[in-house]
């Protein structure tokens, strides 16, 4: 009996020490911010508002072709055929058909949203194309409800600033890739001024970089700046998840704060 108990302390205090090992990531703040932001910060950088689904139309404006070329950023990513993928703020399904034209009738896009409006907009644009190997899901502000260890690739254009809750999001993403699955983020480039985006709706590769750097089971890749405009910044999940486990650790301690709203408007200035 004793020689039992004493394996159960044992038991105890390994778990805490590992816990304690786990990293921290830090705590969203509230304060006053910009008028298109939240007021909610995460690493110093403030939350912008996301688009409505009422914003849509902007999603498919004609200009985008020579703003982001499209047809580029789908090339850069390398995707086969048979390749199962996601869409992460899929929208309008601007870079959905794209997608899964890449990936072939054997492949699969798994496109997220979070707004039921915008699922509707792009089952209708899907079905206009005749594209019939996505999978469209209703995601939340925490979970794009991604089939967990089956992605070789996640894709988020002007998504991730937006992002309530980024570093569950981040994990859940993680989740969801096979290991050396790879997740890709496509922002304006926060560090040229000159580019037409609202500031919050930029992000530098230092700061994305900075935010993945508390996901343990990601690593850096490389940053594509083959676009006009924006980063192509590309983390993979690493082969083995290490010592600690699927885990990376606890998520940010938040204070009570109202759910963020949507707008509107454009993200242009």
């Amino acid at each position: 009996m004793n020689t039992l108990r004493i394996l159960l302390l044992l038991l105890v205090a390994l778990g805490s020490s590992l816990r304690a090992a786990e990293p921290q990531p830090p705590a969203y703040e509230f304060r006053p911010g910009s008028f298109d932001g939240t007021g909610k910060w995460f690493l110093g950088r403030e939350i912008a508002h996301f688009m409505s689904h009422q914003g849509a139309p902007w999603l498919e404006r004609q200009e985008r072709e020579l703003e982001e070329a499209p047809a580029r950023l789908v090339a850069a990513l390398g995707l086969k055929p048979g390749q199962r993928v996601g869409d992460v703020g899929a929208g309008s399904g601007y870079l959905t058909w794209r997608m899964a034209r890449a990936v072939g009738p054997t492949g699969r896009v798994y496109a997220n949203d979070i707004q039921p409006e915008m699922i509707a907009i792009l089952k209708t644009n899907l079905a206009v194309r005749g594209i019939t190997n996505v999978v469209p899901v209703l995601g939340t502000s925490t979970d794009p409800g991604l089939p967990d260890n089956s992605l070789d690739l996640i894709l988020l254009v002007d998504v991730y600033h937006e992002c309530d809750h980024p570093w569950e999001m981040a994990r859940r993403m993680t989740d969801a890739l096979k290991p050396g699955g790879r997740l890709v983020f496509v922002e304006y480039r926060g560090e040229e001024r000159w580019i037409p985006i609202k500031p919050l709706h930029k992000m530098t590769a230092a700061q994305v970089r900075r935010e993945m750097a508390l996901h343990p089971r990601l690593e850096f890749a490389e940053n594509l700046t083959n676009l006009p405009r924006q980063h192509i910044l590309v983390f993979r999940r690493k082969a083995a998840d290490g010592p600690g486990g699927p885990g990376d650790g606890s998520a940010p301690s938040t204070a009570p704060a109202p759910a963020a709203s949507a707008v509107a408007d454009p993200r242009a200035p």
